[in-house]
């Protein structure tokens, strides 16, 4: 099992940028699919965004599409989430996850897609 550290979480106004990051702790990894999730007080966790880590395609969320951008480095075995235009409902702890198994959109949206899991990062838009 895979530990996956997140960064670069914080509180931004609306309208504001953040750049979220994971990477593996002290180890390399191979993942087939990278995923970012988010989770907001009360309510289920929610998926945002997934990358191939060979081909870099993307698959999106509605709500996030033209906002946030999703990308890896595999040479520094990163995966980010860049966020532009926040809004206060963007608030929520931020998940990532990698996958080692090949899946659909849909599949790679849902949570059992993926093995190991990073702490989360808290994201805060203020209005």
């Amino acid at each position: 099992q895979v530990q996956l550290v997140e960064s670069g979480g914080g509180l931004v106004q609306a309208g504001g940028s953040l750049r979220l990051s994971c990477a593996p702790s002290g180890r390399t990894f191979s993942p087939i699919t990278m995923g970012w999730f988010r989770q907001a007080p009360g309510k289920e966790r929610e998926f945002v965004a997934t990358i191939s880590w060979s081909t870099g395609r993307t698959y999106y969320t509605d709500s996030v599409k033209g906002r946030f951008t999703v990308s890896r480095d595999n040479t520094k075995n990163t995966v980010y989430l860049q966020m532009n235009s926040l809004k206060p409902e963007d608030t929520a702890v931020y998940y990532c996850a990698a996958g080692y198994y090949v899946c659909s959109d849909y599949g790679c949206s849902r949570p059992g897609a993926y093995n190991d899991w990073g702490q989360g990062t808290q994201v805060t838009v203020s209005s």
